[in-house]
């Protein structure tokens, strides 16, 4: 872990180097790139120096012991060290999370989908309610909310709604809140006081960026040929149609439209990456499409990952067995202290495979 640490810290010490460097102050792209990379980097490095200042201190406390010292002086230099050691296993604790594996998507925006799921009118206005909690969540983060479409119910509920999160993390923590939810409470519209059951599905997809497709010279194969016209002046007195495969995919796109080869090359190779753009965007659609599915499953009441009980002012997360006993806030988005449990275990997982 230590070997590991002293490269990060190397590695930022190098970032300041050329951040002080002209050439790369006048490269903005290039200095984007390492402001975002030493900020991504720097709360590792400040907690690994502070673990080097306390080794220090505990080091150099025990070397007064070593000399020699009075009772009185003595006893006080223990309990230093006594606290010194407490701070630097926090401190360690602390350099074990910063090296776990990083999600790639934690810092995208997030497409979110609630949809009503068992209970009829009652989940649609759960599902509502569960809109109204994230929206209200984004709003104290200092997020941008944006409905995308919504589906709504006669009764103000909404059979499904879909919006976009922007803001800083976004999907780091609200990726903990995919799954089906159940709530149980008395309906508006039950007359006998029964409590229900119903659920609403919910789906946090990592906002999808734009795909760069990056082709390979390799893998495409230019055949030059004479174009075809009515003859006598139309016909071409050298070659400068263009067909080009790509040989991965085997598309085959013809350009013989402009007068010189160089021009339909290049009008060429803009059809050809359009159209593996477009098969990229499909399949980045089919994998969200199975990441949505895999996220809500069918939506039944067996399926949840938390239950929100109104009788008792209970907010269970299954996951985790976590309950508490704010509702109301929690309903209002009052939901870091769930977020941060739910982190910590997954954290606490991740170590414990890392041990193994």
């Amino acid at each position: 872990m230590f070997e590991q640490l002293k490269k990060i810290e190397g590695r930022y010490r190098e970032i300041d180097r050329k951040i002080a460097q002209p050439e790369i102050a006048a490269d903005l792209p290039q200095l984007q790139a390492l402001a975002q990379e030493r900020a991504d980097i720097e709360d590792t490095v400040k907690t690994y120096r502070a673990y080097q200042d306390v080794e220090k201190s505990i080091e150099d406390t025990r070397a007064m012991l070593d000399d020699g010292v009075d009772e009185e002086m003595e006893e006080l230099a223990r309990q230093e060290i006594e606290f010194l050691e407490k701070r630097l296993d926090e401190l360690t604790e602390q350099l074990r999370k910063a090296l776990l594996p990083r999600d790639p998507n934690d810092e995208k925006d997030i497409i979110m989908e609630i949809r009503a799921g068992a209970g009829g009118n009652e989940a649609a206005l759960f599902a509502a309610d569960l809109f109204r909690l994230y929206s209200r969540y984004a709003q104290d983060r200092g997020w941008k909310t944006d409905i995308i479409s919504v589906n709504e119910s006669g009764i103000g509920g909404f059979k499904e709604i879909i919006f976009e999160v922007s803001g800083k993390g976004a999907y780091s923590r609200l990726k903990y809140e995919r799954g089906v939810h159940r709530v149980q409470r008395i309906p508006v519209t039950e007359s006998s006081g029964r409590i229900h059951t119903s659920t609403a599905t919910v789906a946090v997809l990592p906002k999808a960026e734009e795909v760069d497709i990056d082709i390979n010279p390799d893998d495409i194969k230019v055949d030059v040929f004479h174009s075809g016209g009515a003859g006598g002046q139309n016909v071409n007195k050298v070659a400068t149609a263009i067909r080009m495969t790509h040989l991965p995919t085997g598309m085959v796109v013809v350009c013989q439209d402009e007068r010189s080869q160089l021009q339909n090359k290049i009008k060429a190779m803009s059809v050809l990456r359009t159209r593996l753009l477009d098969i990229e965007r499909q399949k980045q659609d089919r994998e969200i499409t199975e990441s949505r599915r895999s996220q809500v499953g069918k939506g039944d009441r067996s399926e949840k990952i938390r239950t929100y009980n109104y009788p008792q002012d209970r907010v269970s997360d299954h996951r985790i067995s976590l309950t508490l006993h704010n509702l109301d806030k929690i309903m209002d988005g009052d939901i870091d202290e769930l977020i941060d449990a739910l982190i910590t275990a997954e954290q606490a997982k991740q170590l414990e495979e890392q041990a193994v």
